[in-house]
């Protein structure tokens, strides 16, 4: 029963939880050659939708680029989306803690739909998003992922600028009532739901093995590595936005810390991996990767969470977080548009380049000088921290309560 207790009623440390994404996502490119990432399949599901609607996007320069054959449960970038969201779902209902959730201010909806929108436009413009752009880019070497994670990071603290007005905070709701209300009847009942968890982590097991039974290997290394991503970054509650928005609200650092980590253990894997053989994903360093940036960072904070923390919370049944994954969607799609119909590769793209650590520094160089950086990130992000804590005094309790609601609307 405490197993059961520490496994799935209580949270995992971000560090460990973080540390094993960054040791299962080094693996993953290894063994299939690609990175976790999600938002090119937001892009390419955008694609699909408008040829339900009888719209030819075959010769968009876009999805000639990334790609939009086949359908999500035919691609390996599908079904690391799909297994998030099936390992997400199973730890949440394992752990009885499914309940649906509408926010009290409506106007959160419209909110979010419009930041999920601005930031599935970045991630895109930028060729990714936290996860390919970041996470994953970083220990591939590619010098466009630390523009992006810079930028990104301006982006957040313009978002809360925004998000902490009162025309964007709107009145505030008042609840009658107890603040520790009686368990319900429903509430009760939900716990048929670790039941219901277990019957589709079997269900899914089962697709797992058919997949290696008829030789589609690779879409079942790929089963597998979404349902451990959405594992880990439900139980870890693994979210991007609140690492850099956590710092400019109350100073808090733990998740930006757990990420360098988590980082840093990923870049020695992946590493490896090239110096025997495999082939480092760069991506390109322009004016787009910086402006994609910004994008990216503002409409996270404004939809309430990245492109993680968005999925294991729809999955918890916030309505908010499908509202921001159509956002996202929305946003990514009009990109792919203006990729060519608007001129945006030739204007902020077309003249960047690709930029290689390991070429540019050196096999030793690149290794030691990402280790050092990141080493540096872990060691500004703790200054800030005790900065606020200690340089600036505690922050309210007000404060703290503000930067909570923020991350659970």
């Amino acid at each position: 029963m405490n197993l059961y207790q520490k496994i799935f009623k209580e949270y995992w440390n971000p560090y460990i939880a973080i540390s094993i994404a960054g040791l299962a996502s080094a693996f993953y490119f290894g063994i299939t050659g690609t990175v976790w990432a999600v938002t090119g399949e937001f892009t390419r599901l955008g694609g699909h939708i408008l040829q339900w609607f009888g719209v030819d996007v075959s010769q968009w320069a876009y999805f000639q680029l990334v790609g939009i054959e086949g359908t999500p449960i035919s691609r390996t970038d599908g079904w690391i989306v799909i297994g998030m969201l099936v390992g997400a779902l199973i730890t949440i209902l394992v752990s009885n803690s499914f309940k649906i959730r509408v926010p009290k201010q409506k106007r959160r909806l419209l909110q979010g739909f419009i930041g999920g929108i601005i930031a599935g436009f970045g991630a895109r413009l930028a060729l990714g998003c936290n996860l390919a752009a970041f996470f994953t880019g970083v220990p591939q070497f590619s010098f466009h992922s630390w523009i992006f994670m810079l930028t990104t990071a301006i982006g957040t603290y313009f978002g809360v600028k925004v998000v902490n007005t009162k025309w964007w905070r709107g009145k505030p709701l008042l609840t009658k009532g107890s603040m520790n209300p009686v368990v319900t009847q429903a509430v009760q009942k939900r716990t048929i739901q670790p039941l219901i968890g277990l019957i589709f982590a079997l269900l899914y097991l089962g697709l797992v093995l058919y997949f290696f039974t008829t030789g589609k290997t690779m879409l079942a290394v790929a089963c597998i590595a979404g349902a451990l991503f959405g594992i880990l970054i439900e139980r870890g509650q693994i979210c991007f936005t609140s690492a850099f928005r956590d710092l400019w609200i109350s100073g808090r650092a733990v998740m930006s810390k757990a990420i360098a980590v988590g980082m840093l253990i990923s870049v020695v894997i992946t590493f490896i991996y090239i110096q025997n053989g495999s082939v480092a994903l760069i991506k390109m360093a322009a004016p787009s990767t910086a402006i994609g940036g910004l994008l990216f960072g503002f409409g996270i904070v404004l939809a309430g969470g990245c492109e993680t923390g968005m999925m294991y919370r729809a999955m918890e049944g916030q309505l908010l977080y499908w509202v921001v994954g159509a956002g996202n969607i929305v946003g990514a799609t009009a990109l792919a548009y203006g990729w060519d119909h608007l001129g945006i590769y030739h204007a902020l793209v077309e003249k960047g380049a690709k930029v290689n650590l390991i070429e540019q520094w050196g096999p030793m160089g690149a290794l030691f000088g990402t280790i050092a950086m990141l080493a540096a990130w872990f060691l500004l992000s703790n200054w800030w921290e005790k900065r606020f804590r200690y340089g600036k005094g505690i922050k309210s309790q007000t404060t703290d309560r503000i930067s909570h609601v923020t991350k659970e609307a």
